[in-house]
């Protein structure tokens, strides 16, 4: 870690609070490369009601929206360890690295974001079970050709 790590951490931490005050939630995304912020975002969750509105998915799309599709140079700062949901965002981002101010335990001990299927504490070992044994109940459902569209895909991107 670096100080200049330090500063983006706090940063994100800042920025978190001030989402607070404005009547969202706890957390904060910035993108940096090379010392200066390309994107950044905070949860807008309570704002908007969309439940994927957290700050490192606005974040990846502002990046988006500006070109940058590959974070490849990027390292991201958040208020605390990625949500499951936002941490495959961040996998499919790809940034160079994640640094996060809290860890799911220092978060826990003030917040709690579960939903319907899921609370902080059980919501990483969800994925793992076997998806007879999750919560959120799943099955494949019947159709002729279920891969027809991803054979349509490697057709169009042969090469």
């Amino acid at each position: 870690m670096t100080e200049r790590d330090d500063i983006f951490t706090a940063l994100t931490v800042r920025r978190a609070q001030q989402n607070v005050d404005e009547g969202g939630k706890p957390f904060a995304c910035l993108l940096v490369r090379d010392g200066e912020i390309v994107a950044e975002a905070t949860n807008h969750v309570a704002q908007t009601g969309d439940p994927t509105a957290h700050a490192e998915i606005l974040a990846i799309r502002l990046a988006a929206e500006q070109g940058i599709t590959d974070l490849r140079g990027i390292d991201a700062y958040v208020t605390a360890y990625p949500c499951p949901m936002c941490l495959g965002a961040l996998y499919y981002a790809a940034p160079d690295r994640v640094v996060f101010a809290a860890t799911r335990e220092q978060e826990g001990e003030h917040y709690e974001d579960g939903g319907r299927y899921f609370s902080l504490a059980t919501f990483y070992d969800e994925y793992a079970r076997p998806e007879a044994d999750r919560s959120l109940p799943m099955s494949q459902g019947e159709v002729d050709d279920p891969q027809a569209p991803f054979r349509r895909y490697r057709e169009a991107h042969a090469g």
